[in-house]
């Protein structure tokens, strides 16, 4: 009788492991940032529970190609570094506590989430 309780409690923690979420691969909540149409407004781009430890370059359509974003609002409960160049590189970046956000003047064109 005990070997079935054990059983029973074994499979009942593996169902509970396969059927919760795994939100520890991402962060939760909404990155905001503003960018420039190819008809010159501006316009609101976001992403929804970014993927963690994964460089996501910023998509939105510019005035001209490769322009950057600016005034990024982390509005998730990760730490969100973002970037001047795009793929995560280069010497310029600046890190965005959660629920932080900056000025027009921060430009960037990818994101790292912790």
């Amino acid at each position: 009788m005990r070997l079935r309780s054990a059983m029973a409690a074994v499979a009942g923690a593996v169902v509970l492991l396969v059927t919760l979420p795994s939100s520890a691969s991402a962060a939760n909540g909404q990155f905001r940032y503003t960018y420039q149409t190819y008809d010159g407004y501006e316009a609101v781009g976001f992403l929804n529970n970014p993927e963690s430890g994964t460089c996501i370059n910023i998509q939105g359509a510019a005035s001209e190609p490769g322009s950057p974003a600016h005034a990024p609002k982390n509005r998730t409960d990760a730490t969100a570094v973002v970037f001047l160049e795009a793929n995560c590189e280069g010497d310029t970046f600046y890190s965005l506590r959660p629920g932080g956000g900056a000025s027009d003047r921060l430009l960037l064109r990818s994101v790292l989430f912790s």
